[in-house]
């Protein structure tokens, strides 16, 4: 089974999305949005862009500026 995304509704009536494993392990989590048509576009988004996206390592960078 694939993983999947499950969009959630706070209390605050502000929106959010999680994706999760197959296993149930939450693999990333969005930040809020304010209308459910702007969560299904972070989605999809992350559908588009994840697959392709570069690998960027920051932390080699970091640990030579510290």
């Amino acid at each position: 089974m694939a993983g999947r995304f499950e969009i959630l509704k706070d209390d605050d009536e502000t929106y959010r999305f999680r994706l999760t494993a197959a296993d149930g392990t939450v693999v990333a989590e969005s930040p809020t949005f304010r209308h459910l048509e702007g969560v299904i576009a972070g989605i999809n988004a992350v559908r588009e862009n994840a697959a392709t996206g570069l690998v960027v390592d920051r932390s080699t960078a970091a640990r030579r500026a510290a």
